[in-house]
């Protein structure tokens, strides 16, 4: 008995699945037999078509600075009335929905026109879900690849304003016409629905605006007679995090490298060269990579090309600053002569100033013991040679410092023997080549002395110079901000 009862119930529920597939073919069958899909769903040739549009975003794949592509995967809502497709589902069953492959079915043909690779349509031709009362729903996805102009003045702290731009191929807007959807609480919704739960955010891109809006174009208008588009924007803001760690920190500081080369000394000449151009070097490194991201025009400069190139103007001018401080610092007196009013500016003025003094000069009473020990030899052999009592001598000596001493040992020495004069001719020559190579050491001192002065106002002109020029670049990218548009946010 419950055997047969079981039996019972399943040849119903077989009869109920039959019945359902049968009424959804005789649905099929009732709509589609004497369908044209190639003719407008209009009773009258002057009627038009509205067709409801809604693009949802699902990701913002990437944008393509270099080739100005922005590729995008969406999906496209597309809503209309068929009056031949009209049913009541009382009459099939209860049918609520009837699914059919989208060719069997008029379409508005909807393609977006300015995409870059030749891909009109959609990816995937979806079904067709026709519903009670003729109305038609089309949720095909797509990948859209489509140009972006993008403006690279502020990279990397850009933000740019990517378009697409939707059309109908075949009809124009006599034939159809082209609103938004509408969304469950009666709102229009005029942009680029974005569901929070389905989107993929992107590491590079933050969308803040996206906004849309249908233009008509009349007879007259270039886009041809009685065309309509429908624009949707995105405005997007470039996540700079990226090339702030990897291009503008490691930039920064190998440029600041630039300005150790004033802390090694005026002498070193090469080493100076040596630093400013390897950190040349690698400016042009980082500048190679700035030109394979940004695309190839000459409209504008990239914000961080101009932080390099002059970054590489200052580097070119300490260049130049060292050469000319090597040569200012291996001057001697036999090739040039200091003027006394550059000595007077960078030698005493300019040290005051900056704070760095020369040196303290040796205190001299530490020459005359050596002095004296020298004059007392001479007067040791004076008074062996010349038989002169030790105390005429030594009143002498006195008469020395008070300036006649040399010319009365001049006249005792004249008296002495040719030999004696030879010794002190010698002795005289000794000490005044001495003397001259103190006067001549002073001299190379002094040209020392002043390339380290001209290197102290190139190092503090320099730093100021790399620090006033790297806040101006910087500061327009922080003023450069998306505006604030009468849109709603996108998320």
């Amino acid at each position: 008995m419950a055997g047969a009862l079981l039996c019972t119930l399943l040849l119903l529920q077989l009869l109920g699945r039959g019945e359902g597939k049968n009424e959804e073919l005789r649905l099929y069958h009732y709509l589609f037999d004497n369908y044209d899909p190639g003719r407008r769903p209009v009773q009258e040739p002057e009627d038009t078509v509205t067709v409801s549009l809604k693009v949802t975003l699902t990701n913002l794949i990437s944008l393509n600075e270099k080739e100005e592509t922005l590729t995008t995967s969406v999906w496209i809502g597309i809503d209309w009335q068929d009056y031949r497709l009209n049913y009541s589902k009382g009459d099939f069953g209860g049918v609520e929905t009837l699914r059919v492959p989208s060719e069997l079915v008029w379409l508005p043909e909807i393609v977006l026109e300015n995409n870059i690779d030749g891909q009109f349509g959609v990816a995937y031709e979806a079904n067709v879900l026709i519903s009670e009362g003729g109305y038609v729903s089309w949720l095909p996805p797509a990948i859209y690849r489509s140009t972006c102009a993008v403006e690279v003045t502020y990279f990397p702290f850009d933000w740019q304003n990517c378009s697409l731009v939707f059309r109908s191929q075949t009809y124009n807007a006599e034939e159809v016409e082209f609103v938004f959807a509408v969304d469950d609480e009666g709102e229009t919704i005029s942009k680029i629905d974005i569901d929070t739960e389905a989107y993929t955010e992107n590491g590079e891109w933050a969308i803040d605006f996206c906004p849309g809006v249908i233009r008509r174009h009349d007879g007259d208008s270039p886009g041809g007679p009685g065309e309509t588009d429908v624009i949707y924007s995105l405005i997007i803001r470039r996540k700079p995090l990226f090339y702030v760690i990897n291009i503008i920190v490691p930039c920064v500081l190998i440029s600041g490298l630039v300005l150790l080369a004033y802390f090694l000394p005026a002498q070193a000449g090469g080493q100076k060269c040596t630093v400013s151009i390897n950190v040349l070097l690698a400016q042009t490194v980082f500048l190679f990579l700035i030109a394979q991201k940004t695309p190839e025009t000459s409209l504008s400069v990239p914000l961080l090309g101009r932080y390099l190139i002059f970054v590489m103007v200052v580097a070119t001018l300490i260049v130049m600053n060292c050469v000319i401080v090597l040569n200012v610092s291996l001057r001697t007196p036999t090739t040039h002569a200091m003027s006394p009013r550059l000595r007077h500016v960078l030698l005493e003025l300019l040290p005051q100033l900056l704070g760095s003094g020369a040196p303290p000069e040796i205190p001299r009473a530490a020459s005359p013991p050596r002095r004296a020990s020298s004059l007392g030899l001479l007067l040791r052999a004076e008074e062996l040679i010349l038989k002169k009592p030790r105390s005429e001598l030594v009143f002498e000596q006195q008469r020395h410092r008070h300036g006649n001493w040399t010319a009365t040992l001049c006249q005792n020495l004249g008296a002495a023997a040719p030999e004696i004069r030879c010794c002190v001719d010698a002795v005289n020559f000794v000490a005044s080549s001495t003397r001259d190579q103190e006067a001549t050491g002073e001299e190379v001192s002094d040209w020392v002395r002043m390339g380290k002065a001209l290197d102290s106002i190139c190092f503090w002109a320099a730093l100021v110079l790399f620090l006033v020029g790297s806040s101006l670049i910087f500061l327009g990218a922080y003023f450069n901000r998306v505006p604030q548009l009468p849109y709603p946010p996108c998320m």
